[in-house]
Parts: C-alpha cells; sequence; structure tokens
C-alpha cells in the first residue's frame, strides 16, 4: 500500500498547475489530501475515475475553506466522515477509511497563524482529536493518521528555530502536543527512514525565493500506530512537486 498526504491548498488551483498529470505518473495507491477548498461538485471527477481512483470527499459547511478528501485505487471496505467533533465536522477536518484490518485517517489540522481565538481552538482541538484517538485505538489497533498537523515538531523540522520560537505552528505548547502525542504510541514514519536535517514539506508563499533557498518547515506527517512499525518499508517527501505551498509526502507499507 502506498499512500501520499497533500495539501494541496485548494484543488482547483492545484488542478491548473498540473495536478492530474502529476496523478497520471502513478505516485500511489491512496492519495490524501487536505484544504481542498472545494466539493465534488465543483472538480471535474471523471477526470479521476479515468485514472482508476474511487474518491470520498468531506467538505467544510464554509464554502472555499479547509476540507479533505481521499482518492484511492484500492476499494474501502468503509468510509466513516468525520470524527464525531462538531465544531471539527463543521470544517471538513476529518476523512478516514477502512482497508481490512487498517484504519486510515486523513486529517487537516487547524492552523493559528490568524490569530488568538484560532490559536486557542487549535489546542483545543489537539487535545480533544487526541482523545479521541486514544479510544479509537481500542477498536482500531492498527491507524495510519496522515495530513497537515501545522506544527513542526523539532528544531530540525524547521530552517530557522530561534526565529520562529514565536510563530504558531512552533509554539512551545504545539511541540509539547505533538511529544506527548508520539509518546502515547505513535510513529513518526518519516523520521524512522530518513534522520537528515533540512527536509521540509511547507513554505511561505510570502517571499518568491523561500521555496528555492528551502527555508521551509515540516509540518505534514504520516504517523502509524507502533503496531505497524514492522509493515512500514519506506517513507520520504516530494519537494519538486510543485501544486501547492506544501509538497506531497509518501509512506510505504506491507500487508
Amino acid at each position: 500500500m502506498r499512500i501520499i498526504s497533500y495539501n494541496v491548498n485548494g484543488i482547483r488551483a492545484a488542478l491548473k498547475k498540473g495536478f492530474i498529470e502529476w496523478l497520471k505518473t502513478n505516485p500511489a495507491d491512496i492519495i490524501c489530501l487536505q484544504e481542498t477548498k472545494a466539493t465534488k461538485d465543483d472538480v471535474d471527477v471523471k477526470l479521476l475515475e479515468a485514472l482508476g481512483f474511487e474518491h470520498h470527499w468531506f467538505s467544510a459547511e464554509k464554502k472555499g475553506y479547509s476540507g479533505v478528501a481521499i482518492f484511492t485505487k484500492i476499494k474501502p471496505d468503509s468510509v466513516c466522515i468525520g470524527c464525531n467533533i462538531p465544531v471539527s465536522d463543521a470544517e471538513g477536518r476529518v476523512i478516514q477509511l477502512d482497508f481490512g484490518d487498517i484504519r486510515l485517517i486523513n486529517a487537516y489540522f487547524p492552523s493559528g497563524t490568524s490569530g488568538d481565538l484560532r490559536q486557542q481552538f487549535k489546542y483545543e482541538w489537539l487535545d480533544e482529536f487526541h482523545a479521541y484517538l486514544d479510544k479509537l485505538k481500542k477498536k482500531y489497533p492498527k491507524i495510519i493518521l496522515c495530513g497537515d498537523y501545522n506544527i513542526a515538531h523539532q528544531e530540525i523540522d524547521i530552517h530557522d528555530p530561534k526565529g520562529n520560537k514565536n510563530s504558531s505552528g512552533f509554539l512551545p505548547l504545539e511541540r509539547e502536543w505533538m511529544t506527548k502525542f508520539l509518546k502515547s504510541g505513535w510513529i513518526d514514519t518519516f523520521r524512522v527512514f530518513h534522520q537528515e536535517p533540512h527536509r521540509y514539506s511547507w513554505w511561505s508563499q510570502r517571499f518568491p525565493t523561500v521555496r528555492l533557498n528551502n527555508k521551509g518547515w515540516r509540518i505534514d506527517y504520516i504517523t502509524v500506530t507502533e503496531i505497524l512499525r514492522p509493515q512500514l518499508v519506506g517513507a520520504d517527501i516530494y519537494p519538486d512537486v510543485k501544486h501547492s505551498d506544501h509538497c506531497p509526502i509518501f509512506l510505504e507499507i506491507k500487508d
């Protein structure tokens, strides 16, 4: 099973930048998208179906905002929309598919960059979602959780840790949450295979040279429950794929 997680920052914008042509290269069996900013009615889904993808969408109540989707060439056994947290589900942040004994969760974690109210919402969301996952693990021990976490965990995950110590996405409480989350039985799959620095998945669009000079953040993750460790085959980040201010991240896992 090859999985890609990708914040496309608007699926319609990505389509105009060659997204379908990229899908034709068969980068993965399952493509998990965040921040679609659209419903399936806004997209010509026949283009996806022609490539063999079944597609599942969960959009925010607010038009043109947030939203997640999963395109899969492997037929899921079941589809679960949302996570039963009302404020999260109103923003279309979580969609879940079952493949055999594996539960795949695609999540778009909140950003706190727009101000204190959203930062507080982010902290509350993180705690509620962690509690939700703890309960879910009892029913589904094998979970893959992919998405835009909007957190750079350690100094190695950000180009300028000192300059961003007060920036949302690298605040002490966010980083502490990530540490607690990983210690509770989750694996950061990328770091299983890659310990090298300067590997990022997001670059600010405010300054044109930021991506060119690789001044980025690693805020996109595919984590798995500890029980899946023996099944990990490989993980990577694809910075040369450019339909968004993020890039795709990849995990391969064996049955």
